[in-house]
């Protein structure tokens, strides 16, 4: 299970960056992406291949897939971390930004599962993490099309693993807690911009101070790499791992609690 040539999207900072770096340290060769190299150029000097990659576009996706194809000969793990948090009331976000939130999160994603498979049921090997969060399990107000597409996520996972059992193509999910990253305070940016000055706006200021505790009491992004080398190393590797700060502590409430009660919980932490 060493010298893997793995493909991770979403590289330029956070999770993406901190699992390219741990890979490559344990020996992997690695292709990190993003849409903007100049972001990874740290990677770059630590040996580790960038390219440019924008989930929205298919030719930006082809050519990646295909460069990665011709220099290593293979991909045995995709690794689909791109994706960003929209944050607003749902009354208040414009359905463009909506649409391209499942842009980003879901349609990229599936696109380039769909370039990679073909080689990956050729070597009768590979395996495709999708990380997703906690965020596909749970809900929470002014979070609708994230968590949306995150509950979307779940579902395909779930789905394509039934589909690629009978090549012996492993689909995993990674449920991130709070992890310190700039998803969070893009996160809040959208939310004050969309629903800052609107009749949601009191329980959007709440909401933007929740998520910042939320953020200073993350966990480092190494975390969840650590977490996905482990899934990537393991011959049978789990379906789902959870993981960071109070991710499985939300999860098991979520299971044990009603839709009301989960609901009084999460919004009796916004004040």
């Amino acid at each position: 299970m060493k010298n893997q040539v793995v493909l991770i999207t979403g590289a330029s900072s956070g999770i993406g960056m901190a699992t390219a770096r741990l890979l490559q340290q344990k020996g992997h060769t690695v292709y990190a992406t993003a849409r903007q190299v100049g972001k990874m150029e740290s990677l770059r000097q630590a040996g580790i291949h960038t390219l440019a990659m924008d989930v929205t576009s298919e030719e930006s996706m082809a050519a990646a897939v295909e460069t990665v194809f011709r220099e290593a000969g293979r991909i045995d793990v995709l690794v689909n971390n791109a994706g960003y948090g929209s944050y607003g009331a749902l009354e208040d976000v414009p359905m463009a930004e909506a649409r391209y939130q499942f842009e980003v999160n879901i349609f990229g994603l599936a696109r380039l599962i769909q370039l990679v498979l073909p080689a990956m049921r050729r070597q009768q090997s590979g395996k495709i993490i999708n990380v997703s969060s906690i965020g596909g399990r749970i809900g929470e107000p002014h979070g609708a099309w994230y968590h949306a597409t995150k509950f979307a996520l779940e579902g395909l996972s779930d789905s394509l693993r039934m589909e690629l059992k009978q090549f012996g193509i492993p689909v995993v999910v990674i449920q991130p807690g709070a992890i310190k990253t700039e998803w969070n305070g893009i996160a809040r940016q959208n939310l004050l911009k969309v629903s800052g000055q609107t009749a949601y706006r009191d329980l959007a200021q709440k909401h933007i101070r929740m998520l910042e505790n939320a953020d200073n009491r993350g966990s480092e992004p190494v975390v969840i790499a650590q977490v996905i080398e482990k899934a990537i190393l393991a011959r049978r590797p789990r379906t789902r791992y959870a993981a960071g700060a109070g991710a499985k502590p939300v999860l098991f409430l979520r299971k044990v609690l009603s839709d009301r009660a989960f609901d009084q919980l999460v919004l009796s932490q916004i004040k």
